[in-house]
């Protein structure tokens, strides 16, 4: 109990002063959001989306995981990046990696780790995969390299997203890559482009058009 009451004590403290500075913050957030970003990130505890981008309550739609991995198949997932972009009509997508990050390094690893192999499997893919580039780097190199891959291929299933294919064309919705470093603060935006030709490949087998169109 006193653990939680340090913790209300922090929070009166924090509604205090951010009422202070930013008087109409809470009253606008009371009857809506409008977020313009829509945070896919990691569960670290490390990686705070709103602190890290410096910015306030209403501004971020997040949906955090272990290793920040996006199964086409998980409805959790899913749910987030359909209201995020169909009812909230964000303009961004940050799908964020971050160095040091459990997961990642866990499928590097060959432990049995029950129920969360399978939850990392595709990132255990990326690295038979790529298995002749990371076996040639050093090992905390061999670590970034696979964080990097997995934002890449993470971008890659965005992209592949029907709701986010439409949102780009109808209205410029952007999706990057960024890595977020936990030693230095920093975030770095990954190299996730894309040829035309496989853009226009990506959008014919993935697009979606509703009946009698």
């Amino acid at each position: 109990m006193a653990d939680l009451s340090a913790l209300l004590s922090r929070n009166d403290a924090w509604a205090g002063r951010t009422s202070k500075e930013n008087p109409n913050l809470f009253k606008s957030l009371e009857k809506k959001q409008t977020p313009e970003y829509l945070w896919l990130g990691c569960s670290d505890s490390r990686v705070p989306e709103t602190t890290l981008l410096d910015l306030k309550p209403g501004d971020v739609f997040v949906h955090r995981n272990i290793a920040n991995v996006l199964h086409p198949g998980d409805l959790s997932s899913q749910c987030v990046i359909l209201y995020a972009v169909e009812h909230l009509k964000v303009k961004h997508i940050i799908l964020c990696g971050h160095i040091g990050c459990g997961g990642v390094n866990a499928a590097l690893d060959n432990k049995k780790l029950g129920l969360i192999d399978t939850w990392i499997l595709p990132i255990r893919l990326l690295r038979q995969k790529h298995h002749d580039t990371l076996s040639k780097l050093a090992e905390d190199k061999r670590a970034a390299k696979l964080v990097e891959l997995n934002v890449q291929q993470g971008v890659r299933t965005l992209r592949e997203n029907a709701v986010v294919i439409d949102a780009i064309r109808e209205r410029g919705l952007q999706v990057y890559g960024m890595i977020y470093n936990v030693g230095t603060g920093k975030l770095q935006q990954v190299d996730c482009s894309e040829s035309d030709a496989d853009a226009k490949t990506r959008i014919s087998a993935f697009e979606t058009r509703s009946s009698g169109h």
